[in-house]
């Protein structure tokens, strides 16, 4: 628990000149053989901005996706970007917009700290980018 609370102040001090402030950050963890798994943050902009991308070296590449009602099926899709209003916080959670790790390149244990490279564009396309470190946590936790 020490190493996640220095991660978090380190995470704090990254973001101490950022114009996109990221928190909370955690994964789920999974189990052998599992290629995929979602990661989910708390974004909130001082200005206007859009999270347009984002990388993990946990992963072959990293989506971002939304679940939206369809008629009376609840669907996942990928999306381009998340807007993020100013002031106003954006909950990447389970059950709505969320970070999908896609080809894992090992299994990621309880406890793990899983990287995360999160790039956000802001007025007149200037780019920010932000390292943070999501704590893997097991289903249910």
């Amino acid at each position: 628990m020490h190493k996640f609370v220095l991660a978090a102040l380190a995470a704090l001090a990254l973001n101490a000149n950022a114009q996109v402030a990221v928190s909370g950050a955690w994964a789920r963890a999974t189990v052998a053989q599992q290629k995929a798994t979602g990661a989910f943050v708390r974004l909130e902009a001082a200005e206007a901005s859009r999270l347009v991308a984002v990388s993990s070296p946990a992963a072959a590449r990293v989506e971002m996706h939304e679940m939206a009602m369809e008629g009376d099926t609840m669907r996942m899709r990928e999306v381009t970007g998340i807007d993020l209003p100013a002031g106003k916080p954006v909950e990447l959670k389970p059950g709505g917009y969320h970070l999908m790790l896609m080809e894992l390149k090992k299994p990621i244990a309880a406890g793990e700290a899983v990287p995360l490279t999160l790039t956000f564009e802001g007025k007149g396309g200037k780019r920010q980018t932000v390292e943070v470190k999501a704590e893997a946590r097991a289903l249910g936790k």
